[in-house]
């Protein structure tokens, strides 16, 4: 083969790889937000000022008939959280796999949702749960498990119902087991939303069966709904819980929403803790400030220990 064919043909594969690198869609999105907290804490929190940052590439385009997404998010907070103090900045990526009428495959090396722990409180809030923002209280939410390399698998069928799967494998440190989780919704009627969701965790300490079922339901600019989630330990320790929860929401316009919500957990021994939050939202375009007051009394199942907290938020997306 001559010196030309050999360079024509080196040519004509680079612009193949070109042609096929370009037909992909890029974007770039971003958000960042600045949040102030406070309230009665028993421990030291420091400075009530925080923000957070985001930066989010994404690629995607057909693969043999196969819409694929591939997701990376550059994150300030990454690096903070970094107990080796590398200069790692990647938080949440994944590959999504668009299957058409099959449904949707989530590849999610990291910032992954399991089925459930995607569901752990899907209860109408302007801003926060009911127990978060005060230290302490999300030791009680039931939310199975969800940790790095996990598959997600979604599918909706035109009579309102889907299915949500989720395969994480065994990690040392982690779990003993590999860990799978389900969830089924149904969604045909106008404005309700009802659903179940249940996963067997198995961690290096103890195996326990959590689930959790709800309803919504949406009617003008009110939205109400109900929760109930369940944990049982195989050591049928105290740890064992029941949680139910509330919430309702208005939104008053395009702009402005307001919510009430309650969250309760119920141990097998001791004080059950209560959980009462009240938030507002109001989006100016891209711009957005939210706000909630919290009061959880009982904190973890002691008695001795109840707490107020707000937050305060500015966002930006762009």
């Amino acid at each position: 083969m001559n010196k030309l064919t050999k360079i024509g043909l080196t040519a004509l594969a680079g612009s193949l790889i070109a042609g096929s690198v370009n037909a992909a869609d890029m974007a770039v999105t971003g958000s960042a937000s600045i949040t102030f907290g406070g309230g009665d804490n028993n421990s030291n929190t420091g400075n009530g000022w925080s923000m957070t940052d985001g930066v989010t590439f994404s690629a995607s385009g057909d693969v043999n008939d196969i819409g694929v997404t591939l997701s990376l998010e550059l994150d300030g907070g990454a690096q903070e959280s970094d107990t080796a103090g590398s200069s790692q900045l990647m938080d949440d990526r994944s590959i999504t796999f668009d299957l058409g009428d099959r449904g949707t495959l989530v590849f999610a090396g990291h910032g992954g949702s399991s089925a459930l722990s995607a569901r752990d409180d899907v209860m109408p809030a302007a801003y926060e749960e009911p127990w978060a923002v005060v230290t302490g209280a999300a030791a009680a939410v039931i939310n199975g498990d969800a940790e790095e390399d996990m598959f997600t698998y979604s599918y909706s069928h035109e009579s309102g119902v889907s299915v949500a799967l989720a395969y994480h494998n065994a990690e040392a440190a982690n779990s003993v087991e590999s860990y799978n989780d389900y969830a089924i919704e149904y969604t045909g009627i106008d404005g309700l939303r009802i659903g179940y969701a249940a996963g067997t965790v198995h961690d290096t300490a103890n195996e326990s069966d959590e689930s959790t079922m709800f309803a919504t339901y949406a009617m003008d600019g009110f939205t109400i709904g109900v929760q109930s989630s369940e944990f049982d330990a195989e050591n049928g320790a105290t740890t064992d819980r029941d949680t139910t929860g509330f919430g309702i929401s208005y939104q008053v316009n395009d702009d402005l929403s307001v919510s009430y919500g309650q969250h309760e957990t119920e141990y097998n021994t001791g004080d059950d803790q209560e959980a009462s939050a009240v938030g507002i939202a109001y989006t100016m375009g891209s711009m957005g400030v939210s706000a909630s007051y919290h009061s959880v009394d009982n904190i973890a199942n002691t008695a001795t220990d109840d707490r107020n907290g707000y937050e305060v938020s500015i966002s930006f997306s762009f």
